[in-house]
């Protein structure tokens, strides 16, 4: 069947039909063959996006890593049906033993097997396989077999051997370390046996370590990249509420998201300080961390506002922040502007600026844009862990809270521990965020405990 996918028509796959005109598409269709023309729903490499398809090469394993709804489980399925199917419904592929691995049998056979996007789905009348529920498997007509498993019970798979598997949701077993580990075992016949994992991304451990080994390949997409398969009402809602957050990230946009060993904030800290609207404020700042060079790999420049709810003493005041401005590879102009123009948009009373690179020039370049603008020159004295862990503190305190859109200051936060940044590069966004909490929740409460301390 897949050898008519030889015309080079065909093989181009299906996004060049698509920008046709009618009476392109309507030719195309005219001049296929009747074998052709039902063969054609069934050839994913026909209408697969490039995320779904395997990479080329000598991998073991294969990681499909996308956002809900992006086609993991389609490519899953579809992966399973290039293993086991031969050019013949009758003839062998290349494997013959699969293990279908989920997190319970249930989900297996509910979202692998019978699934929209399932096997069975995905398979043309003549090459459907049968599933046999006594014995928690698939047969197809030319004698593969898959298996099902559950990820609760690794054991099962202590004795069973295969010469492929597909793994799907792995990030989300609760005993993913037992099962993997059980399954690396049983991958043990055939020449070349390879895994497919068809995951969203967690910070799970067994995840990590299988990105960081040589011999995995991976392929990402966002939900986006779906959304002629999905319901326009279900990415409408999603993005209402997840865009901008880091589980929007996660779940959206199919990002593995870590929080590092130690770090000072953390994932389930921001989300939970996360505010839907914008509360009103006392006081606006622009804090702003200038990068040392301008070229495109030189580190961003930090520019975060956060304003201040002053009610009460300086030690119970409240502060929001409201936006990340920060941009890469600017010059020096091009980041003073930035800086200003972020003052203007949120009407910010001032530009609290760290001067450590650039000394009085970096007040004269700002200058430059605006010259009444009012500045407070700020030197960094001591390390960036011992400015941060006084912020990192309001947090804990649930003094501070975020609006939506700062995902990406929020991945420089959590990379951030008591031994240092643990990423690549500076926490300038972070850096910039410390300057600002400094400037209206710290400073003003060491103003406010001096008298009271010299009274005593």
């Amino acid at each position: 069947m897949r050898s008519i996918l030889r015309r080079p028509d065909l093989a181009s796959g299906a996004g060049w039909i698509a920008c046709e005109d009618r009476a392109v598409q309507e030719k195309f269709l005219d001049d296929m063959e009747e074998g052709e023309l039902l063969a054609l729903p069934f050839l994913f490499e026909f209408w697969a996006m490039p995320h779904q398809l395997p990479p080329e090469g000598a991998w073991r394993a294969w990681v499909v890593m996308g956002g809900r709804g992006a086609g993991k489980t389609r490519a899953g399925a579809e992966w399973v049906r290039t293993q086991v199917e031969g050019a013949g419904p009758m003839d062998k592929g290349r494997c013959s033993r699969i293990a279908l691995i989920g997190e319970t049998v249930d989900q297996t056979r509910d979202v692998m097997i019978f699934g929209e996007s399932g096997i069975l789905a995905c398979s043309p009348p003549d090459r459907r396989p049968e599933w046999q529920a006594t014995r928690k498997r698939l047969v197809w007509p030319n004698g593969a077999v898959a298996q099902v498993f559950s990820a609760h019970d690794p054991e099962a798979l202590r004795g069973p051997q295969f010469d492929g598997a597909w793994v799907d949701e792995l990030a989300k077993w609760k005993r993913a370390d037992e099962a993997w580990d059980m399954m690396q075992f049983a991958l043990r016949l055939g020449e070349h046996p390879q895994v497919c994992v068809t995951t969203t991304p967690r910070t799970v451990g067994v995840l990590k370590e299988l990105l960081k080994a040589p011999s995995t390949v991976v392929t990402h997409a966002p939900t986006q990249a779906n959304r002629a398969n999905l319901a326009s009402s279900f990415l409408k809602e999603v993005e209402r509420r997840y865009a901008g957050t880091r589980l929007g990230r996660q779940e959206l946009e199919g990002v593995l998201l870590e929080d590092s060993e130690g770090a000072l904030w953390g994932s389930a800290l921001l989300e939970s300080l996360r505010v839907e609207c914008i509360p009103e404020v006392d006081r606006i700042v622009v804090a702003v961390d200038p990068p040392a060079g301008s070229k495109s790999g030189a580190d961003e420049c930090g520019i975060v506002v956060v304003g201040v709810q002053c009610g009460g003493t300086p030690n119970e005041w409240r502060a929001v922040v409201l936006e990340d401005a920060s941009l890469q590879g600017a010059s020096p102009h091009g980041w003073a502007s930035a800086s200003i123009a972020a003052m203007e948009r949120w009407k910010a009373e001032r530009l609290v600026v760290e001067v450590n690179q650039g000394g009085d020039m970096v007040s004269a370049v700002l200058r430059q844009v605006d010259p009444m603008v009012a500045i407070t020159a700020v030197h960094a004295s001591r390390g960036k862990v011992a400015r941060a862990e006084p912020v990192a503190a309001l947090y804990e305190q649930g003094r501070v809270s975020h609006v939506r859109g700062l995902a990406e200051l929020e991945d420089q936060m959590c990379r951030m521990t008591a031994r240092g940044y643990d990423g690549k590069g500076s926490p300038d966004r972070v850096d910039a965020l410390v300057w600002a909490l400094h400037e209206v929740m710290i400073a003003p409460a060491l103003a406010y405990r001096k008298p009271q301390i010299r009274a005593l």
